[in-house]
């Protein structure tokens, strides 16, 4: 496909469609936690198999994002990226007629290979239609969709199931993306590399030369540390609502609907300040993503902790509102440091990459995790292992401004 230089209104025709795809991207992810305890009552399931349906997902999502990052490198984004919301919607919409648990377990695995298609090449592709300077923002707004779709996936998933049953609600999420696709086929592809020029797919690193990532320690510091953040919001994205039911004794269309209401708001604002805060002190220092990043996840620890442990609703509901403001944070700012660390041509391979190590460390395990330990000692005090895993990425950032200045200089040089 012909490289196209992006007018400002091209660019932003882009944004808006990348953003509305990654939007049914986390409604599909999401609405299967809506429904949770309708699936475990239906089909007489522990809480294992459960936490089970969500790990397969993000098994097959991470396995497969190396090899389709490879091609992303080497063919169209836009091509690989329409091949795979086509697979995830039509896997989603097909969950509806799921018979029994394994027929289900394999509809999961698919939406995963889908997901990991569009997910390995589609921040590098958006951060080309624009600027240095804008992609902390640009990508900010395209992360909004993981509040808000998440949200809408609760809320739909909620009042579906409650109304019809939880295969209508695998119905109504998986629709949408078959609907995209097309549009997403015909999007013009920008130059690889932007602002930077045209970089030719023959120029694209071999297979070898991904060791470079071994000794980018930036890359790898700022993996681990999403990889410990994706643990815990792994496990709480897809326990709290089932906790909400369990717990504080709302029903599903209920706690579905105030656990969306709390994601979309405190994420809309969470993410759009850490775009803004990012970049702001990002222009100041080599540091300011992380700086943002790390306190923010600092900060929001010890809310997640109280929103467990207290037997008020009240006050549950506002702690939750507060830790996802502060972990939204950093949505924008560490993925924005991945474009930065690694040279145009590698940037897919980046991304595939940070998505096997971050769901292999992360939510592949923390939903099976947290599953088991509450069969063993109640879901409460299942999901208290989560906030010392967002301690923990906040730590790792703060160790990752060691390094950040000197491997930004070694890919800008």
């Amino acid at each position: 496909m012909p490289r196209y230089s992006a007018t400002p209104a091209y660019a932003r025709y882009a944004l808006a469609l990348l953003l509305a795809v990654n939007l049914i991207n986390y409604v599909d992810r999401q609405v299967l936690y809506a429904v949770f305890p309708l699936i475990k009552d239906e089909l007489a399931l522990s809480d294992t198999a459960l936490g089970l349906l969500g790990s397969a997902f993000m098994l097959c999502y991470m396995v497969s994002a190396p090899v389709l990052g490879w091609f992303g490198d080497r063919i169209s984004r836009v091509r690989l990226a329409a091949w795979g919301v086509g697979v995830w919607s039509i896997a989603t919409a097909l969950s509806a007629f799921a018979p029994g648990y394994r027929t289900l377990l394999s509809a999961r695995t698919v939406v995963g290979v889908g997901e990991a298609s569009f997910g390995t090449v589609s921040p590098g592709l958006l951060a080309d239609y624009f600027t240095k300077e804008r992609r902390g923002r640009v990508l900010a707004y395209f992360y909004l969709a993981i509040p808000v779709g998440s949200a809408l996936g609760y809320l739909l998933g909620g009042q579906v199931g409650h109304a019809f049953g939880w295969h209508a609600a695998f119905l109504v999420a998986g629709v949408p993306g078959v609907l995209l696709t097309a549009l997403i086929w015909w999007l013009r592809e920008p130059e690889r590399g932007g602002a930077g020029g045209e970089l030719s797919l023959t120029s694209c690193a071999a297979v070898h030369d991904y060791r470079s990532f071994l000794r980018n320690r930036s890359f790898l510091v700022n993996t681990l540390a999403m990889a410990a953040m994706t643990f815990a919001l792994g496990g709480l994205a897809q326990w709290v609502p089932t906790f909400l039911y369990r717990v504080h004794h709302l029903d599903v269309a209920r706690s579905n609907t105030l656990f969306g209401a709390i994601t979309v708001v405190a994420g809309i604002l969470g993410t759009l300040t850490g775009g803004w805060l990012g970049d702001f002190f990002q222009k100041r220092s080599a540091k300011g993503y992380l700086l943002v990043s790390g306190w923010g996840f600092i900060i929001g620890a010890p809310f997640a902790a109280w929103a467990i442990v207290t037997s008020s609703l009240p006050a549950c509901l506002a702690a939750i509102f507060v830790a996802e403001f502060f972990l939204f944070l950093n949505t924008g700012p560490l993925n924005t440091l991945i474009v930065g660390v690694t040279p145009p041509t590698m940037r897919a391979m980046a991304f595939a990459i940070n998505i096997f190590f971050i769901h292999a460390l992360g939510d592949a395990a923390s939903p099976t995790i947290v599953g088991y330990c509450s069969d063993r000692w109640g879901l409460q005090n299942a999901l208290l292992i989560t906030p010392l895993a967002i301690v923990m990425a906040g730590l790792l950032c703060l160790l990752c401004m060691r390094f950040i200045e000197q491997d930004m200089a070694r890919v800008e040089g």
